[in-house]
């Protein structure tokens, strides 16, 4: 139940507020405004005149006017009294136990001004509604729990919270006690009586702070079942941490309790199984209601659950109850109300000294404020809500006063049974009028009270005193009666009504429509609010009371009708009407009883229309006809008094009548009933005629004073006969049932349609016996819409299918197969209504009336004149007959060529009398088959001579050709009788409205005869189609039908029916019915129209390939085929035709036929079971082909395309209409559904769209697949460069794009780079002037590094902008940097705001490093003038020894990059150069930006490399000798030591972490492999730290060119000192290059420093351990080991297993013992690496060493450990070929019972191949031979039997092989791949004849695959 939606305004609710003389109850919820809106239609009006409805709105105008001087004194009144203040609201706010100094005064209470959101409250359930629970709290408060709130869906499905089910009143009754957490109170700016509280009974809320740590054992909690199992219930505490578990009662204690799924229950902690997350509760109910809470230690508020038993003790008490402290930490109050008696005394403090112990349970906890409620009232105590044994209203004259709380009220002793209900008075509900408690009443003395209120929580009463509360007859809801008057004042208006309150203070609702006898348009202006009006009650549902101002209703004196067994018979009381429809009023009394008065009883003349006399919400007098309070159905009539006709004994339903029309209405015709005085009758318009088309054009032409001779009375209603002219129920009136009685079932019985509703038709006979047809049998297709099948009035056939004893319900069905006509009646009725119309027409014109039809006979020879010819035909027009014209069609011209005025002879077939048509035919058949009797000058009349031993018969089934299709009848012709010419109807009864089959000339059918030519059928032959009587077959041709055997392969002839785009329904032999599916009609389904040359009624030869389908409602329908393939063949046909094989590969080439199209999809049938789908963006790779994709594929198009994916469960393809390539392994290993994406390929032009535009330069996502997008990158949008590439295109729309790259993640994501340039490949085009004033300048298309040079002009898109500078975009894979310097000639004030995101801009390369694929660019023109740096020169220049000076460019943990001044050229000084001390931290010794002086150590030209070094002894020794001219120089170290030129290139999402770790992990090769430090990625280098660089361009160049000519000179001069000097060179040179070569270290001290720069180097590590080896220092070198292990990082997994390698052969050779040794470090590794990996370098030391009896019992344990191993079982095999063992087919027959069969191909390859090279090749050819028995088409598996036999070199057995393998049906991939392989072999060999027989044999390959 949620808050109501509507609301007051802000008037309304101000006047929403009860006097102070009646203090309403805090326990009563305001008035539901949404849901009190009844159930009565919208409207007004009144029955009462024009002069009455004045004078009525003029009383109302002065009561109004009266009732408002009234209100005006009231309030007058009512602001000079004293309003009482109850003393709760003065007892402030809540306080919690952290109050300190004086106490408090009164107890905690809560109130509505003090509740608040998150309030935990306990209360009971007052009421359990459908879409609400109402909880009655402490205090007397009423709260509301919603639907939605009262449950935590604890299945895998939600519950559907519907209102009709009773789901949660099985969860929670009545008197239920919970614990519930407030949600939300109504704004403060309501009044405050009507504000509500909103809570939650959800235990995920209540439960939030608990957790399986806070569960104690002892406990008391509840949760939910989530199941019920065979020995308990499974718990779920709202919260997925942890779940519980209660045990059921023994049959002993359960106490016939069944508890259901979601209920809640209560159970102590017994257990908690932390492991398993599982509580375990009891489930004793008496335990649990005297379990008390311990003291735990350190108990949060969180953990306080309402009703929770604690231990308590009294600190103080107050003056409306007590302090008590529990838990140790907290302290709650207990008021008056929850002590432990119900009637304290005055002296109740005498009760509770300090200190005193009680239980008591939690009330209410208030976490803002830490305020705690208890109780101490027995029934809550223990765990039972208080019963209550008062009712609302009653009144108690023996009540003794307990208590006089001063100001506040009274306590009473309510004297009732078995125990007294104490009852509490407030001040306001003492007296009328004030009064002093203090003297009026004493302790003891009895009073009478009245209850108006009950606290279930507390079981108090609540009552009053006041005179007028025990006088009044309304005091409740239940006292309000239906009918009652009653007087209420107004306290809101609104749109819907009023609300209107009674003395008592119960609220009701007057309804718009019935605040007065007429609409009122502005409710609020009329009725004004605080006037007191008088009301009668119109009825009360669940305290929703509605009561009504119309006048008539509240001044009625007659009976009320508030139920229906007060519906007796004559009752005349007032209603109003409710609805109005065409058979009569729905009327609505008190109380909601209605009832119905049909069109009869309306007191209506004949032929007027209800709603111009009734209308809705108009009060009417009614007299109650009949009444079955059972069915709750009342019979009503307008007539009060009853007036009995005088009608004639002989008319009655079901009798024939005549009459005389005497007046039309637009609906129907009153007809003056002879014989009957004074009686007329209606005839209504759908009962003219059977054939509805019939009744409309006799309603046209009807006049008054027609005559009708046969009309049958249907019903009587007063003096109105209902009469019908339907030919079917007049001629079979004797037939038609007048009661139940005369109905017996499975008989056909005729009637009419009186009402179709969407479960199905109403059909009525005579009166108003009525039967009722379901929808499901009503039709023979059920998917029909009964209101498109049928029409109200419509004659019909039913079958009677079950007639109900009991009620007298009849089921009928009107099935045309069960109903089908046997008679003529149907077309019979049509030719005779025809010719009445004609007569009808002919009597308004001045024509000679029928009478040219006597010269028009059926089968007659006219002659006539060639009048016009059109395309339809020939008009023919007769003389002496200037408005009949006849009508030749070209089918009956028989070739005839006729012109303008020709005079003809031909025969009449049919007449339209009506038209005044005369169908003609020139056959000779007609013409020729008669004799010349006579003739005349105008006409020829010729009559058939039949022949004697063809004479028909009625019934006799003849066969017919269709000579004129007309609207509703066929015309026929009857070759096997002289061509005599019948008629037939195209529908029946009962599918008038139903498409009729369509017919063609010529056709030939078969029918029944139904009437001979007779007066009676105007001189027609009339016929009754087969195809309409196919319900007529008796069971014996059922039966015979059934047993008809057409096997499957029969070659049958058969007879178009119909025709559809997709297939051709045939019918052949006896009834049988087939189709021929579209795939079934040509062999290969390329025809474009394979139906094209078909037409119906056409015979052809087909074969039967299935049976047994369903086509629509025809079962056991047959399957067809016309395929030439299959008519000619005829053995073993059966076998072929049963099934059909599902076999189609990837790439095949398929045909089929659209047959469904939907947006994205074009659905083809490729056979009758085979489906397949093609996508939208396979279809073409041409926009607007795409956009066309509907049109292009339309239903019946025939379509080519090839397989790219199958699904043999669904036998459903998809298609693709270009040609698949073979796509990657990679892709098919990856993605699992690969073959929807395998047809993509790299350079593929495809069609895409755009699926969304990413922002900024992100490009677009095109879609490519159906489940698969491309990203197109920004450089790929156009040809051209342009500004804003993305401004054409739009999310949905259609491109062209071509692949330029297909990548697979790691997780099986494939990502697919495209293109939208027409030309990726060719240059494009600058439309730009920004470079040199050209306008037009074509750039090379930039894709990689080599393509750039420097000056280079290149042109990209500002990817990103920083303070330093940009990055652009050059391609997909390039991008380049700008500094800020070089972003313009000019000063760039703003970088972001010039150069935003996605401009586009020219420039020059500045410098290419391919090494690290770093490009930087200049977009400055003065800069391409200048010479560009030589940075090679510098590097030549720079020698090892010289000391330079520089700054600190970028700090790392390994060393310091230094860039050198006046170059461009960067150095690193390795950590180990920077001091000859140990250095912790180099971020607090050295700073970005400081100037050094270090040594170059190294130059590396071919790395381009230079180390340095800035140790002290380094500095110093140079200090002495100094080499100026090698200062000047400047280098880019890598991280380990090696020259990069020019500044390195930005990698923006590198960090300095990874830089570390990939420094780390390849220190190694310093020591080892030096082609490894070409792997390392390039050095990040910010741009911040290259734009301080102080390196002006030309400084470098001039530094080189000014080298000093006279080192030589200096050398000499220092002669004495260079000895010296190269002595202390090569020292360091020395030592450098053990460092940075192929030397080992020397020393300890350098083995550290190698291992505090690479921790995670396992290669260092070994080293280190051979280094103490080699010195004899074994427990040193196991010391290194295990400190190797615990340094090296954790994840470093493949590191620490090489330690434990390297300690495995440490143990191995120096272990006591070993083998002992060796197993200890085994199992210590086994814990920390992969135990698979430890075993194999546990065997691969053993296979080393040679202990191959120990590599032997670990294999054994590996082969049970690691069964499933590949490696582990051909370990074993080696194993067993390297010792000579025998044995060895017994293991591979081992590990193929073991090994997965997806493994076993690569283990008997491998085994193979081993027994090829170690073993018995004959073995392995044996395994070769049997893997391509079972794949014959593995190249792979021929490709390595061919590699062994290849290397054994039996050139015989080799060529053998190779024949077999190229004689193979296989793709021809994989042919040429072997024809290879066989040309390389024989050019091994060297034979030329053999050589040119190896082409020969591929030539002719290529030659037959192409054929």
């Amino acid at each position: 139940m949620a808050p109501p939606a509507k609301k007051l305004s802000s008037k309304s609710k101000s006047n929403l507020r009860s006097n102070s003389g009646v203090a309403a109850s805090s326990s009563q919820l305001p008035l539901q405004l949404e849901d009190d809106a009844p159930d009565f239609p919208r409207g007004g009006g009144s029955s009462l005149n024009r002069e009455e409805r004045n004078g009525d709105r003029e009383g109302m105008h002065k009561d109004f006017g009266t009732e408002q001087r009234v209100l005006k004194k009231r309030k007058k009144e009512k602001r000079m009294q004293n309003i009482y203040h109850s003393t709760e609201e003065d007892l402030g706010s809540l306080f919690g136990d952290g109050v300190t100094g004086k106490l408090p005064r009164f107890a905690n209470k809560i109130t509505l001004k003090n509740v608040s959101a998150g309030m935990k409250l306990w209360g009971v359930i007052s009421e359990v509604n459908e879409k609400d629970i109402v909880v009655s709290l402490p205090g007397g408060l009423r709260g509301l729990v919603r639907a939605c709130d009262a449950f935590d869906p604890i299945l895998d499905v939600e519950v559907q919270w519907d209102v009709e089910t009773s789901f949660i009143s099985s969860l929670y009754h009545e008197g239920q006690l919970v614990s519930c957490i407030v949600l939300q109170v109504d704004d403060d700016r309501k009044e405050l009586a009507q504000r509500k509280i909103w809570l939650s009974l959800r235990l995920s809320v209540l439960h939030k702070s608990l957790s399986l740590d806070s569960i104690q054992e002892g406990m008391v909690l509840s949760a939910y079942t989530k199941s019920i199992e065979d020995h308990g219930f499974m718990l779920h505490f709202g919260l997925p941490s942890f779940t519980g578990f209660m045990p059921k009662l023994s049959q002993s204690e359960r106490r016939n309790t069944e508890v259901a799924m979601g209920q809640l229950l209560q159970g102590i902690v017994k257990s908690v199984d932390r492991s398993r997350k599982v509580v375990h509760l009891s489930s004793d109910p008496g335990m649990v209601s005297k379990c008390v809470t311990k003291e735990l230690k350190g108990i949060s508020i969180d953990l306080l659950v309402p009703g929770m038993m604690v231990n308590a003790r009294v600190q103080s008490t107050l003056e409306n109850g007590i302090m008590l402290s529990f838990l140790t930490y907290f302290t709650g109050t207990v008021d008056l109300f929850n002590l432990d008696t119900n009637f304290p005394s005055s002296n109740w403090k005498n009760n509770y000294a300090k200190n005193m112990k009680f239980n008591a349970r939690i009330l209410f906890i208030d976490p803002s404020t830490r305020a705690v409620g208890l109780t101490l009232n027995p029934h809550l105590v223990s765990n039972k809500a208080p019963s209550s044994l008062v009712k609302i209203g009653d009144i108690f004259d023996q009540s003794r006063v307990v208590r006089v709380d001063k100001g506040s009220g009274l306590l009473l002793e309510v004297p009732t049974l078995p125990v007294p209900t104490p009852a509490y008075v407030n001040a306001a509900d003492i007296a009328d009028k004030e009064v002093k408690l203090e003297k009026s009443f004493k302790e003891g003395s009895s009073v009478r009270v009245r209850v108006h209120g009950y606290r279930h929580l507390e079981g108090l009463a609540t009552g009053t005193l006041k005179t007028s509360a025990l006088e009044g007859s309304v005091f409740t809801h239940s006292d309000v009666k239906p009918g009652m008057v009653v007087k209420a004042k107004v306290i809101a208006v609104d749109s819907f009504g009023a609300i209107v309150q009674l003395a008592s203070g119960v609220k009701a609702l007057c309804p718009l429509r019935h605040m007065s006898e007429f609409e009122i348009a502005k409710p609020r202006k009329k009725i004004q609010v605080g006037i007191e009006l008088v009301f009668r009650v119109l009825g009360g549902k669940s305290k929703r009371i509605t009561v009504t101002h119309k006048k008539t209703l509240v001044k009625s004196k007659l009976d009320i009708l508030s139920s229906y067994a007060d519906a007796t018979e004559g009752l005349v009381t007032h209603g109003w009407i409710t609805k109005i429809e065409e058979h009569g009023c729905f009327v609505r009394f008190y109380n909601g009883v209605q009832g119905f008065a049909p069109r009869s009883e309306l007191g209506l003349s004949p032929g007027s229309d209800i709603h111009s006399v009734c209308h809705v919400e108009q009060v009417v007098k009614c007299r109650v006809v009949k009444c079955i309070p059972a069915s709750r159905r009342i019979n009503l009539s307008f007539n009060v008094t009853p007036t009995r006709a005088s009608v004639d004994e002989s008319i009655k339903p079901g009798s024939l009548v005549s009459g005389v029309v005497e007046s039309i209405t637009p609906l129907a015709i009153v007809v003056g009933v002879n014989g009957a005085s004074g009686m007329k009758g209606t005839i209504f318009l759908e009962h003219l005629a059977d054939h509805h088309g019939l009744a409309t054009s006799m309603m046209s032409v009807m006049k008054p004073g027609y005559h009708f001779d046969k009309l049958l009375v249907l019903d009587i209603e007063g003096n109105n006969l209902i009469l019908t002219a339907k030919y079917s129920l007049v001629n079979l009136n004797k037939q038609l049932p007048l009661d139940v009685s005369q109905i017996s079932c499975h008989s056909v019985v005729h009637g009419y349609i009186c009402n179709i509703i969407d479960t199905g038709c109403f059909v009525r006979f005579i009166g108003r016996l009525t039967g009722f047809a379901p929808k499901s049998k009503a039709t023979d297709d059920r998917r029909l819409d009964l209101s498109e099948v049928f029409y109200i009035g419509q004659s019909v056939r039913s079958n009677i299918v079950d007639v109900a004893s009991d009620t007298g319900r009849i089921t009928l069905s009107l099935k045309q197969s069960l109903c089908c006509s046997n008679d003529a009646s149907f077309i019979q009725e049509y030719f005779v209504l025809e010719e009445k119309i004609a007569t009808l027409q002919a009597l308004d014109s001045d024509s000679r009336g029928l009478r040219w039809v006597e010269n028009f006979g059926i089968c007659s020879i006219v002659e006539g004149k060639v009048h016009e010819i059109k395309e339809f035909g020939v008009v023919i027009s007769f003389e002496g007959y200037n408005d009949v014209f006849g009508v030749i069609s070209h089918y009956h011209l028989a070739g005839t060529t006729v012109e303008n005025s020709l005079i003809i002879r031909a025969a009449v077939l049919d007449v339209s009398k009506i038209e005044r048509l005369v169908d003609l035919s020139l056959k000779a058949e007609f013409i020729n088959s008669t004799k010349e009797e006579s003739s005349t000058v105008k006409t020829l009349k010729k009559k058939r001579k039949r022949e004697a031993h063809k004479e028909l018969e009625v019934n006799q089934m003849v066969n017919a050709i269709v000579e004129i299709v007309k609207e509703n009848y066929l015309v026929l012709s009857l070759p096997a009788y002289d061509f005599t010419v019948g008629y037939a109807s195209l529908t029946d009864y009962n599918t008038q409205r139903l498409p009729s089959k369509q017919f063609a000339h010529g056709q030939s059918i078969s029918a029944i005869v139904t009437a001979l030519p007779a007066p009676a059928t105007g001189g027609r032959l009339l016929l009754l189609l087969k195809c309409l009587s196919d319900g007529m077959e008796t069971s014996s041709s059922k039966r015979a039908k059934k047993n008809s055997s057409y096997d499957i392969g029969s070659l049958i002839q058969a007879e178009i029916t119909e025709m559809k785009p997709l297939e051709i329904r045939v019918k052949f032999g006896s009834g049988f019915h087939g189709r021929i599916h579209v795939t079934e009609a040509t062999d290969d389904n390329s025809a474009e129209s394979p139906f094209g040359n078909y037409r119906i009624g056409q015979t052809l030869t087909a074969r039967i390939i299935s049976k047994g389908i369903k086509l629509e409602n025809i079962r056991g329908c047959f399957e067809l085929s016309i395929k030439p393939s299959l008519l000619e063949r005829y053995n073993e046909i059966d076998k072929k035709l049963s099934s059909e094989e599902f076999n189609y590969s990837y790439g095949e080439r398929v045909s089929g036929f659209v047959y469904k199209i939907d947006p994205d999809w074009a659905w083809l049938t490729l056979s009758r079971d085979v489906k397949a789908q093609l996508y939208i963006l396979d279809s073409s790779c041409d926009p607007p082909e795409l956009a066309d994709f509907q049109k292009r594929f339309y239903v019946g198009k025939s379509v080519s395309g090839f397989v790219i994916s199958v699904n043999k469960e669904k036998k459903l393809l998809r298609v693709v209409l270009r040609a698949p390539v073979g796509g990657s392994e990679e892709l098919k290993g990856i993605v699992s559904d690969h073959h929807s994406l395998c047809h993509l390929v790299e350079g593929n032009v495809v069609g895409g769209r755009v699926s969304k535009i990413l922002p900024g330069v992100g490009g677009l996502l095109v879609q490519i697949d159906q489940n698969h997008y491309g990203k197109v990158h920004f450089t790929e949008l156009t040809d051209s460069w342009v500004s804003n590439p993305l401004s054409g295109y739009h999310v949905g729309q259609f491109v062209k794009c071509r692949i330029m790259e297909i990548n697979c993640a790691f997780k099986g994501a494939v990502h697919v780079d495209l293109s939208l340039r027409s030309t990726p490949d060719a240059s494009r085009e600058l439309k730009s002037a920004e470079l040199n004033g050209s306008t037009h300048t074509c750039i090379q298309s930039v894709d990689k590094i080599t393509d750039l040079h420097p000056n280079m002009v290149v042109q990209g898109y500002v990817k990103n902008v920083s303070a330093k500078g940009c990055f652009i975009m050059l391609s997909r894979k390039m991008d380049a940097k700008i500094l800020l310097s070089n972003l313009s000639d000019n000063f760039v004030e703003n970088p972001e705001k010039e150069f935003h995101v996605g401009k586009l801009v020219i420039g020059k390369v500045l410098s290419v490093e391919p090494l690290s694929k770093r490009v930087e660019v200049t977009l400055r023109t003065s800069s391409a003038n200048g010479a560009p740096k030589s940075e090679t020169n510098h590097l030549n220049q720079i020698i090892a020894g010289d000391l330079v000076h520089g700054k600190i460019k970028r700090i790392e943990s390994y060393g310091l990059f230094i860039s050198i001044d006046n170059t461009n050229v960067v150095g690193l000084c390795h950590v180990s150069e920077l001091s000859d001390d140990h250095i912790d931290d180099l971020q607090s010794k050295f700073k970005a930006g400081e100037k050094v002086t270090a040594k170059v150590l190294k130059v590396d030209k071919e790395r381009n490399r230079v180390s340095l070094g800035m140790k002290n002894s380094y500095i110093e020794d140079e200090d002495v000798l100094q080499t100026p001219s090698r200062q000047s120089h400047d280098f880019a170290i890598g991280m380990n030591g090696s020259v990069v030129l020019a500044e390195p290139a930005i990698l923006p999402q590198s960090n300095s972490e990874n830089m570390n770790y990939e420094y780390d992990d390849h220190h190694h090769s310093v020591l080892g492999d030096a082609e490894s430090r070409a792997l390392v990625p390039p050095l990040e280098v910010p741009l911040d730290d290259i734009e301080s660089l102080d390196v002006e361009p030309g400084v470098a160049q001039d530094m080189v060119n000014s080298t000093t000519a006279d080192t030589t000179e200096e050398k000499n001069k220092k002669k004495a000192k260079k000895k010296a000097r190269e002595e202390r060179e090569r020292e360091i040179i020395s030592a450098e290059e053990r460092l940075l070569i192929n030397d080992i270290p020397r020393s300890t001290d350098e083995f550290e420093k190698l291992i505090r720069s690479s921790p995670n180097s396992s290669f260092i590590w070994i080293k280190y351990m051979e280094f103490m080896v080699a010195l004899a220092d074994i427990e040193k070198a196991r010391s290194i080991a295990e400190r190797a292990l615990r340094t090296i990082n954790i994840r470093e997994e493949s590191e620490k297993l090489n330690i434990w390698v390297a300690y495995f052969n440490l143990e191995n050779e120096h272990g006591n013992p070993p083998e002992e040794a060796v197993s200890k470090v085994f199992q210590r590794a086994l814990q920390y690496c992969d135990p698979k990996k430890v075993h194999l370098a546990l065997l691969g030391m053993y296979e080393r060493t040679e202990q191959h009896k120990l590599a032997d019992v670990l294999l054994d344990k590996m082969t049970r450990k690691f069964k499933k191993s590949c490696k582990v079982w051909l370990r074993k095999i080696q194993l067993f070929f390297k010792t000579n063992s025998d044995g060895v087919q017994s293991v591979v027959n081992r590990a193929l019972m073991c090994l997965p069969r997806h493994k076993h191909i690569k283990f008997i390859s491998q085994s193979a191949i081993l027994e090829f090279k170690c073993g018995i090749p004959d073995r392995g050819r044996s395994m070769f031979e049997g893997m391509l028995r079972e794949y014959p088409k593995r190249t792979d598996l021929w490709s390595v039997y061919l590699d062994q036999e290849i290397r054994l070199g039996d050139g015989d057995l080799i060529r053998a092989l190779f024949e077999r393998a190229i004689s193979l049906s296989l793709p021809p991939k994989k042919m040429k791949f072997l024809f290879k392989k066989y040309l390389e072999y024989e050019k091994s060999i060297g034979d030329e004849e053999r050589i040119e027989e190896v082409k020969k044999k591929a030539m002719d390959y290529v030659e037959a695959t192409l054929s």
